[in-house]
């Protein structure tokens, strides 16, 4: 086993990196362990801040070079890889810009001589994933490295160039060696790393099977764990929503990033036949102008899947759905050319036989559904075993709020399909997993809110 890149858009393999020795990856948790002990941790906020601002200006310095390797290795269209990067840059800003204000002390309302204290706990042990090859390790990166943890981070076997880009990048901007640590190991060697003592925390972005098994592992040995995992987000249109804007939002809500994203729009829900049908029709439309092609092209809109075994997986996804009685009505075919490409689709007709009906599909894959209700709306959007995102159109904001809150998730946007922001949490509930990352909440996560209270002897 090693880590790869293939290059998505042509099958090409471009590099390969060994794996690393139980020796050096032992080693890298002593160098980390023993830098928080010794020196990370007591270091004044503000130099830790110091570290983040930097990085956060090389970043944007290098935006050029540094869009390049997720469109080599994972096939993300370049002016969405410019998008992630502004992002990540935004979120280094962020905790800069507020690290000492979210770590300071806080009294107790009601309390007298009682504060708490916002304290790191040592090494934190990341696992992450290839779709957002930037996104998803600044999410642990910033946040916890301006409190006093450190970082070890495993990211994807086939986004290696992204993760030592990733790791240069706070090496130039001046984190001391341990700070910020990139593994290339093993699934094996990740378990053992669980089972050490000095790893006081994990957090994992991946699927369903990948959580259990690292919840499990953590669990065991009592460590602090957050499970950031699959989605089927439901999208309901309501009917007051203006078709055209919603329309336009589902459209990139599920085919942005080639529809590899944990909260990409999944299923579409209409209230209303007439509307449904005239919804289907938009869709149907827009999905035919989507421009499939080369990733680096400014007018491609949908790039290739990650890996041939992504692709294949969807398309089995797709006749599956359609053998259970699913009606495809736009795509569903591999594109004709190098690459691992799909059609962006659409199907409809799927009832709860149909495994489509529970599955996440990550891919341009769109299930679509019309109901007569907003009740059936909120039960079909509820009847899927995640709860990551979810979406309301409607011109009535009061009323999409109120729908908001029957939809079991961790997050609901209305009327955009971009929402994410350095200062709002994100996560999930049911098997999407728990914990947050971003905002005061992710930072928090990993934090001992330790109590000090001075009693009164006069």
């Amino acid at each position: 086993m090693s880590f790869q890149s293939i290059n998505p858009a042509t099958g090409q393999l471009l590099k390969e990196f060994p794996l690393q020795s139980d020796a050096e990856v032992f080693s890298a948790l002593e160098k980390a362990d023993r830098l928080y002990r010794e020196n990370w941790r007591f270091r004044p906020v503000a130099e830790r801040i110091a570290v983040i601002a930097r990085a956060a200006k090389i970043l944007r310095e290098k935006r050029d070079e540094y869009v390049t390797y997720p469109t080599l290795e994972m096939g993300k269209v370049t002016r969405f890889g410019y998008m992630e990067i502004d992002l990540v840059a935004d979120i280094l800003d962020y905790y800069a810009a507020n690290g000492e204000r979210l770590l300071a002390a806080q009294a107790l309302p009601g309390e007298p001589g009682a504060v708490l204290l916002s304290e790191p706990i040592g090494v934190i042990l990341a696992i992450e994933p290839w779709n957002f090859p930037y996104y998803q390790l600044v999410r642990v990166a910033a946040p916890q490295l301006i409190a006093g943890n450190v970082v070890l981070m495993k990211h994807a076997e086939n986004v290696p160039q992204c993760a030592l880009a990733f790791a240069r990048l706070f090496e130039e901007a001046g984190a001391p060696q341990g700070a910020y640590t990139n593994l290339f190991c093993s699934i094996e060697q990740i378990g053992k790393l669980i089972d050490d003592f000095r790893v006081r925390g994990v957090a994992l972005t991946g699927s369903e099977r990948a959580g259990t098994s690292v919840g499990e592992r953590a669990g065991r040995n009592l460590k602090k764990v957050i499970l950031e995992l699959g989605g089927s987000d439901p999208a309901i249109v309501m009917p007051g929503a203006p078709l055209d804007h919603a329309a336009e939002q589902i459209v990139m809500g599920r085919t942005f990033n080639s529809g590899q994203g944990c909260v990409n729009i999944k299923r579409v829900i209409v209230i209303g036949r007439e509307r449904g049908e005239q919804m289907l029709t938009a869709l149907r439309e827009r999905f035919a102008a989507i421009k499939v092609g080369d990733p680096t092209d400014e007018d491609t809109l949908l790039g290739p899947l990650v890996s041939e075994r992504a692709l294949n997986g969807l398309l089995k996804q797709i006749d599956d759905a359609e053998a259970a009685g699913g009606r495809i009505v736009f795509g569903g075919k591999r594109v004709a050319r190098p690459g691992f490409y799909l059609e962006p689709t659409i199907i409809t007709d799927i009832d709860a036989n149909n495994p489509l009906y529970t599955q996440e599909a990550f891919g341009p894959v769109l299930s679509f559904y019309v109901v007569d209700t907003e009740e059936e709306a909120i039960r079909l959007a509820n009847a899927t075993p995640y709860g990551l995102g979810g979406y309301v159109f409607d011109a009535d904001v009061d009323n999409a709020r109120r729908i908001a809150s029957h939809i079991d998730s961790g997050m609901v946007y209305i009327n955009s399909c971009f929402a994410d922001s350095p200062g709002l949490p994100f996560g999930g509930v049911k098997n999407s997993g728990f914990g947050r990352e971003l905002s005061e909440i992710g930072m928090g996560e990993f934090l001992n809110r330790k109590l000090i209270r001075v009693a009164d002897v006069g």
